[in-house]
């Protein structure tokens, strides 16, 4: 499979011969669309709770006599039929919202994921990618000129000064190979790497 190269002026500079294992499978797409869930389940905290009837601060008092008034019968304010009383199976804090996926499963997401990417042209390979400064604006211009407005870049050599210039970017994330992840890689209009990176990336799941 043959990647992008790009200059710095984000011109097409030849391609990459890339490994057909990693970027030219089938794209499977039930097989993403769980590996994108179970990611993005296994990252829930699980910390909202709620209140049962027992645990509404309310009065146990009977709020009216049970016959004569032509109402229904009411035992106390906190029934899970009243409005403000406990709820019937309320979520707990410990609640576990994890998706089991084995490691085979998620690399061949993975690599659906990469090879749909390059497929689609939204996958493109720099020789090495640096700014001279930790400022916003240098990163920003260089990636505008590259014609990249939401880009994933993945560099073999995440240094501060980069890190600092692409934290406070929201359309860009600057991260390293063992980083990446199913929903980063869906969610961005462009996947940017280093052939360093690439390569890191052939020896994690060729």
């Amino acid at each position: 499979m043959e990647l992008m190269l790009l200059n710095d002026a984000g011109q097409s500079a030849g391609t990459v011969q890339a490994n057909d294992v990693v970027f030219n499978r089938d794209f499977n797409e039930p097989l993403v669309h769980q590996v994108v869930v179970a990611y993005q389940a296994n990252a829930r905290s699980g910390n909202r709770a709620q209140k049962d009837r027992s645990e509404i601060n309310k009065s146990t008092r009977k709020p009216w006599r049970q016959k004569g008034t032509g109402r229904a019968r009411a035992g106390r304010a906190s029934s899970p039929l009243w409005r403000g009383g406990g709820k019937v199976f309320p979520n707990s804090p410990d609640e576990n919202f994890s998706h089991k996926l084995n490691k085979k499963m998620y690399r061949a997401g993975v690599r659906a994921i990469l090879s749909q990417l390059a497929r689609e042209g939204r996958l493109a390979v720099v020789e090495k990618f640096e700014v001279d400064a930790p400022k916003t604006k240098v990163l920003a211009e260089k990636l505008k000129l590259m014609g990249m407005e939401s880009v994933l870049l993945i560099t073999d050599n995440l240094n501060e000064s980069l890190y600092l210039a692409a934290r406070n970017l929201q359309s860009i994330a600057v991260i390293e190979p063992e980083a990446a992840d199913p929903v980063s890689l869906v969610y961005f209009d462009k996947v940017l790497m280093t052939r360093a990176a690439l390569a890191r990336f052939e020896e994690m799941f060729a």
